[in-house]
């Protein structure tokens, strides 16, 4: 009977040491302090030195457009350019899709009767989220946009280990160079950061809390202690029947 109430004891306390306050889980705190009227720039991705794009060329002449219509991706060198049949290399890095549609369909121009169309999309648009989520991954964006929080929502949502506002967001530039970028999940300022969006390529990364780390440490810790106790009161069983 000691040793059962041994365990509750043990188990309450576990069960207290897990508690995670309250304002610690919340999203988006402080609401009642955020601009709503404050107008912001909609959010296009821009084209990346690797970057796979999948270009299609229309017009009333599909014998001619189909000329520059490719069956594989363009693939962006690291200089930002592709290599487009008839037209040669293209600077096509840091535009949104529709400015390099716009571009294309300029430089084609002379090549048609009418305008042609011009659609451009990338093929390897894709973010990865780790840590303390649900179901780490990496995901393909297929719109070419996405959240912070879209992310966090593919990825099946934090655990109650994760610590919301303390996740990091890995980034590689243009340029080669790579930043780590502290997100704060709570704040609800974050719907205004430069970051809300991601680029392809992201990561994310939950971090623990300390009651997930902690107890890391105390299931292995525990699992030792449990199966040596075990065996020592099965050998103390044995050593007491051979008396008996």
């Amino acid at each position: 009977m000691k040793k059962l109430n041994l365990l509750f004891l043990v188990a309450g306390l576990l069960a207290l040491a897990s508690c995670t306050p309250y304002e610690k889980v919340l999203y988006l705190q402080n609401t009642e302090g955020i601009d709503t009227s404050r107008v912001v720039e909609l959010y296009d991705s821009r084209i990346q030195p690797k970057d796979m794009l999948a270009i299609t060329v229309s017009s009333l002449v599909p014998e001619v457009a189909e000329l520059f219509n490719m069956p594989e991706a363009y693939l962006v060198d690291n200089d930002g350019n592709i290599n487009f049949p008839t037209l040669g290399r293209i600077k096509v890095g840091g535009l949104t899709t529709s400015e390099a549609e716009t571009l294309l369909m300029d430089k084609l121009g002379d090549n048609f009767t009418t305008p042609p169309i011009v659609n451009v999309r990338m093929d390897n648009f894709e973010i990865t989220v780790l840590g303390e989520v649900s179901r780490p991954n990496t995901y393909t964006v297929t719109n070419g946009k996405v959240s912070i929080f879209e992310a966090v929502a593919m990825a099946g949502d934090l655990t109650v280990y994760g610590k919301r506002d303390a996740v990091k967001l890995v980034r590689e530039n243009a340029d080669g160079t790579k930043q780590i970028i502290p997100i704060d999940l709570n704040d609800a300022s974050l719907i205004y950061s430069p970051h809300y969006y991601l680029q392809q390529n992201d990561l994310l990364y939950v971090e623990p809390n300390r009651v997930k780390a902690r107890g890391a440490d105390f299931g292995t810790q525990t699992s030792l202690v449990f199966s040596v106790t075990s065996t020592a009161i099965s050998l103390l069983h044995l050593f007491i029947n051979l008396l008996r």
